[in-house]
């Protein structure tokens, strides 16, 4: 089985992250930190880690430096507007996070992440890997092939579904193969980077001039030879704008060698630094995270080899106050009494809760609750703003 290079376009998911978890209010915490878009970020990255379980991992990012692009064509990309201050904000966080997980970040001034993107896949692919390109922007299929393919992410309901374009994917949904999607590009350009194109064409009239003459080069020998089928005003326009439709193909042509200088080690995946992983989430409130990973360790005061604690058995009027006390503090450290039932002689399972304890930090009490209605403990459990730390 080969090995699996998981390759993030980090602009793209964080983009999607933040406006897929706008609704009427963005989440921040207590201090005024935007965070929607790092928590999104990292439950799409956290979906894909588990279910490819890749042996090399990188995060691609744009820097705000021209690209050769750019220098290419004035107005490329010159429709889109500038990153939100709500959004630009969160980027340092994403990066700081990536670091305490030893994920290696990518980016190189004169490229864009796309670039990056298809080099390193090339570079996965020269290496044996199967190679999962986890974007949501189509440009990136003209970079599948047997062994590399692009994962598009959708947030539905708060969930997050995937769909996996493959060669015969891409065969399926355009007749064509991936990396002629190039000269689909070159004829029909791109209005989200103001890439021109021919005026005139769109997407129907590019894939069925691709499909019938497979590339623009081929597409203008014909015409120059008198061979070609194209009648009116389409072959009108193709012929007059012959120098837009090479200048719109180079454009979006992603580049395959960018000269990174990086070796597949460097992409391994590590242990995460899990005490600084644990710390930032703490301080963003991802308790969600923190739970799921068994994040953050039992804190000293409760290990019973080191510390006297103090314990009291709490009379029904006092566990409003500590459910209170909890929802106030975010946090509850607890662990559960089990003792033998007798009746269960001959099952696999023989012992049964008897009771919740509670540790109180501040107090260096443990609460004994014993098991009787457990229906105020409702909204505790179910919450996902307390965090549980069972110890």
């Amino acid at each position: 089985m080969l090995k699996q290079f998981v390759l993030v376009d980090g602009n793209n998911i964080m983009n999607r992250a933040f406006y897929g978890i706008m609704g009427s209010k963005m989440l921040m915490t207590a201090d005024g930190t935007y965070t929607n878009a790092v928590y999104g970020f990292f439950s799409i990255l956290f979906k894909i880690i588990e279910d490819v379980k890749p042996d090399y991992l990188a995060v691609a990012f744009d820097l705000k430096a021209p690209t050769k692009r750019h220098k290419m064509y004035d107005g490329y990309k010159a429709n889109r507007k500038g990153m939100p201050d709500e959004l630009a904000s969160q980027m340092p966080i994403i990066k700081k996070i990536l670091e305490a997980m030893h994920i290696t970040v990518v980016e190189k001034e004169g490229y864009e992440a796309d670039d990056i993107l298809g080099t390193l896949s090339r570079l996965g692919e020269e290496n044996e890997c199967d190679v999962t390109i986890l974007s949501g922007d189509r440009d990136t299929f003209q970079l599948v092939t047997p062994h590399i393919k692009v994962r598009i992410p959708r947030t539905k309901m708060g969930k997050t579904e995937t769909e996996d374009f493959t060669v015969e994917k891409i065969k399926e949904v355009y007749g064509i193969e991936p990396k002629k999607l190039i000269e689909v590009k070159g004829l029909m350009g791109d209005t989200s980077d103001n890439i021109p194109g021919v005026p005139g064409v769109g997407e129907k009239t590019a894939l069925a001039l691709v499909k019938k003459y497979h590339s623009i080069v081929q597409l203008y020998n014909r015409i120059d030879e008198g061979k070609d089928e194209l009648k009116g005003a389409t072959r009108k326009k193709i012929v007059e704008n012959r120098d837009l439709a090479f200048l719109s193909k180079e454009l979006g042509t992603i580049d395959l060698k960018v000269p990174l200088e990086m070796t597949m080690d460097q992409f391994a995946t590590q242990e995460w630094d899990k005490e600084a992983v644990y710390q930032i989430f703490r301080e963003l409130k991802f308790n969600r995270f923190i739970e799921r990973f068994g994040l953050g360790e039992t804190p000293s005061t409760v290990k019973k080899d080191k510390v006297e604690i103090n314990h009291v058995v709490v009379a029904d009027e006092m566990v409003e106050k500590i459910i209170k006390k909890i929802e106030q503090a975010k946090e509850m450290i607890y662990f559960l009494g089990k003792k033998e039932d007798q009746q269960a002689v001959g099952k696999i399972i023989r012992k049964k809760i008897d009771g919740l304890f509670i540790y109180d930090p501040t107090e260096e009490l443990v609460y004994e609750i014993p098991i009787t209605d457990m229906k105020q403990w409702k909204a505790i459990w179910e919450s996902h703003t307390i965090l549980k730390i069972r110890i």
